[in-house]
C-alpha cells in the first residue's frame, strides 16, 4: 500500500515537471517506462520537435495549446519607474523650464520699454499737379510714366509760335515809342536853350516836359509788355520744378491744352513718414530721438530716421468735418496724433511713394537696456 501511494506520488511530479518544462505533451508511444530506482521515479522526456506549419495552426484535441510568454512586466516596471522619477523631480523640472522663461520675459520687457512703435504709419510728400499757364497745341511730351526728372527737366511742349508773333509786336511797339521819346527830350533840350533868352513861352517848355514825360511812362508799358510776351513764351516749355518722378500722364502730343489743365501728377524727391501713434504714447516721444522704419514693400532694408516734429492735435481735429464730442452718447476712444518722421537715409534705388506703409519704431530712452548691456558685454 505504501509503494502504491509512493507510485502515486512519482506520478504526479512528473507530470508537473512536464507542464513546468512548456512543452507538447509527449504521445503515449513516445513515454517511456518510468524507472525506479530506489525510492525514486524519473520520467523520461522526448525533447521538444519543431512542428509543421499546418500543424502550428490547428492542434490536435489532446495537446494544450500554449500561450505566447507575457512580454509587459518589463515595460510596465520601467513605465512605473519613470512616473517615479517625474513624481519625485516635478519641482525641479518646473523650475528648470520657468527660471529660463521668467528671464527671457523679464529682458523683452525692459527691452520694450525703451521703444514705442506703430504700424500705422504712412509715408507722405507734397505731391501736385503739372499745368500749363498758357493755351495751345502740345507738340512733344519727352517723358513717360513713372519716370524719374531732375529738377528743369521739359515735361511737355506747347507750340510757340503764337507767343513769338505777339513778343515780335511787343518789342516793335517799344522800339517805336523809344524812338518818339528820344525826339521829344531833344525838343525838350532845345526848348530849354531858346527858354533862357526869352526866346519863347514858359508854357511851350512846360508842355514839352509833359510830353517826355509821357513818352517815358508808354517806353516803360511797353517794356512790360514784352516781358510779358517772353514770359508767356517761356511758359510754353513745361518743365519741373523740382526732382521727383512723373506720376498717372495725360498729356499726348497734338492734344489742345487749355491753361489750368492738368498734365500730369508729380510726386517730389523730399518725402517724410507719418506714423500716427496714440495719444498714450506720446509721454516721452521728442523731437530729435532716433527711429527706425521698416518699409512693407521692402521689408528688408532698415531705414534710419528722426523724429521731426509731432502734430499739436489729433488727426481727425484738422479733417473737413471734424467730430464733434459734445453728444449725448459719446464714447471715449484712443486719439491717433500724426507724427512727422524724416528719413536720414532714404534709398535711392527704390520707388518711394505717398500711401505706402511704413512700420516706425522710436527709441525714447536712450540709455541701453539689460539686453544690450548683456549683449555687448557677451
Amino acid at each position: 500500500m505504501f509503494r502504491d501511494a509512493d507510485d502515486r506520488a512519482q506520478n504526479r511530479n512528473g507530470e508537473r515537471e512536464l507542464l513546468e518544462h512548456k512543452g507538447p505533451l509527449p504521445d503515449s508511444s513516445e513515454r517511456s517506462t518510468p524507472r525506479r530506482d530506489g525510492d525514486a521515479v524519473r520520467a523520461r522526456t522526448p525533447a521538444p520537435q519543431p512542428a509543421p506549419a499546418g500543424d502550428a495552426q490547428q492542434a490536435s484535441p489532446g495537446q494544450a495549446q500554449e500561450s505566447p510568454p507575457l512580454q509587459s512586466d518589463h515595460s510596465d516596471e520601467s513605465e512605473a519607474g519613470r512616473r517615479g522619477f517625474l513624481r519625485r523631480h516635478a519641482l525641479a523640472l518646473g523650475l528648470a523650464l520657468l527660471l529660463p522663461a521668467v528671464a527671457a520675459g523679464d529682458l523683452y520687457w525692459d527691452y520694450s520699454r525703451h521703444f514705442e512703435a506703430t504700424d500705422d504709419s504712412f509715408i507722405a510728400a507734397r505731391q501736385f499737379a503739372i499745368q500749363p499757364k498758357v493755351a495751345g497745341y502740345i507738340t512733344a511730351v519727352p517723358v513717360t510714366d513713372n519716370q524719374h526728372v531732375a529738377a528743369g527737366a521739359v515735361i511737355a511742349r506747347i507750340d510757340d509760335r503764337d507767343y513769338r508773333i505777339a513778343l515780335d509786336q511787343a518789342q516793335a511797339q517799344a522800339t517805336h515809342d523809344q524812338a518818339v521819346l528820344e525826339q521829344a527830350q531833344r525838343n525838350l533840350a532845345r526848348y530849354q536853350i531858346l527858354g533862357k533868352t526869352d526866346s519863347i513861352a514858359q508854357q511851350q517848355i512846360d508842355d514839352q516836359t509833359y510830353l517826355v514825360d509821357q513818352d517815358k511812362s508808354t517806353v516803360a508799358l511797353d517794356q512790360a509788355k514784352v516781358d510779358q510776351a517772353k514770359l508767356n513764351l517761356s511758359y510754353t516749355t513745361v518743365t519741373a520744378a523740382q526732382p521727383g518722378r512723373v506720376v498717372s500722364l495725360n498729356a499726348a502730343v497734338g492734344q489742345f491744352a487749355q491753361a489750368g489743365t492738368t498734365l500730369t501728377m508729380f510726386v517730389p524727391d523730399q518725402s517724410w513718414v507719418t506714423a500716427n501713434f496714440k495719444e498714450t504714447q506720446l509721454d516721452a516721444m521728442r523731437a530729435g530721438q532716433p527711429v527706425t522704419l521698416t518699409i512693407d514693400a521692402y521689408p528688408d532694408r532698415a531705414i534710419r530716421g528722426h523724429v521731426a516734429s509731432v502734430q499739436p492735435g489729433s488727426g481727425p481735429a484738422f479733417s473737413l468735418l471734424p467730430p464733434e464730442n459734445a453728444t449725448g452718447n459719446w464714447v471715449k476712444v484712443v486719439q491717433r496724433v500724426p507724427v512727422k518722421v524724416v528719413m536720414d537715409d532714404p534709398p535711392t534705388d527704390v520707388a518711394l511713394g505717398p500711401g505706402m506703409s511704413v512700420e516706425a519704431t522710436v527709441r525714447i530712452n536712450p540709455k541701453p537696456s539689460l539686453y544690450e548691456r548683456l549683449r555687448a558685454w557677451l
